[in-house]
């Protein structure tokens, strides 16, 4: 039981710690009237897809940066680099989830001035990720058509806290015979407040809808 307390309260104090950096982290990115999205999943959801699509679409219309993390590899990084955004890549080296501190490392390698939007790849988990503020305005989950429906009832703690829920690759949804009445019901039941987008990034179903929400929730920042 002592070292169960013990546990206990060290995750706490990190946990604390962690939000103390993410309130400096969200101030900072305040004062420069910038946007900052914080993008969870499971991995292969079509994070990577997504912003792919986002920053080709959205070049000239938005001042967008994107900073990127994994495990290991700088695989994700290479594949938006040369798209008209900066992108910083944040290796973890086995960590599960990126939190605050990684965030404020990265800040360092743009000029935040210079951007309208910040969008964060967070590593690929349902789990840790989920109980770290990054100091994001906006907690965005994807969720694929390949991953089943149940995922929200197994990981409520993910969506719970989803300000948008972006189901993806729609495009597959009846090659795959995805439920998609149940999953959009399981949503509803452990996000009921969050906002719902259908997409593919591959057809572009559903862009349009993503697009206009960066927009307006870009638009009331200040210039």
């Amino acid at each position: 039981m002592e070292t169960r307390r013990w546990i206990v309260e060290v995750n706490q104090a990190l946990l604390g710690k962690n939000t103390e950096l993410a309130a400096r982290n969200r101030e900072r990115f305040h004062a420069h009237g910038l946007l900052v999205l914080n993008l969870l999943s499971a991995p292969g959801s079509g994070k990577t897809a997504l912003l792919e699509r986002t920053l080709n679409d959205l070049h000239g219309k938005l001042r967008i940066g994107v900073q990127v993390g994994d495990l290991q590899t700088d695989n994700d990084a290479r594949r938006l680099m040369g798209r008209g955004a900066p992108v910083v890549q944040i290796v973890t080296g086995g960590c599960c989830h990126l939190d605050a501190s990684m965030i404020a490392q990265a800040n360092e390698k743009f000029d935040l001035e210079q951007l309208d939007l910040l969008l964060i790849e967070n590593v690929g988990n349902l789990v840790c990720p989920a109980s770290y503020d990054l100091g994001e305005d906006v907690r965005v989950v994807l969720l694929s058509v390949t991953e089943g429906d149940d995922k929200p009832l197994k990981y409520p703690t993910m969506f719970r806290k989803a300000d948008v829920v972006v189901i993806t690759k729609m495009d597959i949804a009846e090659a795959v015979g995805a439920d998609l009445p149940a999953l959009r019901e399981n949503i509803r039941r452990t996000a009921p407040t969050a906002m719902v987008l259908e997409v593919s990034a591959r057809s572009g179903l559903g862009l349009p809808a993503w697009y206009d929400f960066l927009q307006q929730r870009r638009s009331g920042f200040p210039a």
